[in-house]
């Protein structure tokens, strides 16, 4: 089964990000739930998820620290995180790719939009 980390602050957007997943076929998948990227990296590390979904601006601490923590991680390092964001900030976002993200979308986001972003995740 494919365990899925969503860290988003907003409980809405985690809610839209989980039925795009079920509207793409990933209705299977376990989902994880996270406010915040702390939470996210706790989950992780008591069991490694297959990918994460990650916001970029949430509270205590940010999606771009997570993602510094994860590919620090040697158990974590090599998993694929996804942000998905309202930052609108081409500069960070080329910075989130040199760092190791997987790819960046706008929010909102859409099925369409979402499997293209997973399409290499859903063949492996």
């Amino acid at each position: 089964m494919t365990r899925i980390i969503i860290a988003d602050d907003s409980a809405t957007a985690r809610m839209f990000i989980k039925r795009c997943l079920e509207i793409i076929g990933l209705e299977d998948a376990e989902t994880v739930e996270a406010e915040d990227g702390r939470e996210a990296l706790a989950a992780a590390k008591e069991q490694p998820p297959d990918l994460f979904l990650v916001d970029l601006n949430m509270p205590v601490m940010d999606g771009e620290t997570l993602l510094k923590w994860v590919k620090a991680s040697p158990k974590l390092c090599d998993l694929p995180v996804i942000f998905i964001t309202s930052a609108g900030n081409p500069a960070k976002e080329a910075q989130l790719l040199e760092m190791g993200a997987r790819c960046v979308i706008s929010k909102p986001v859409s099925p369409p939009v979402l499997m293209k972003a997973l399409a290499d995740f859903l063949e492996a």
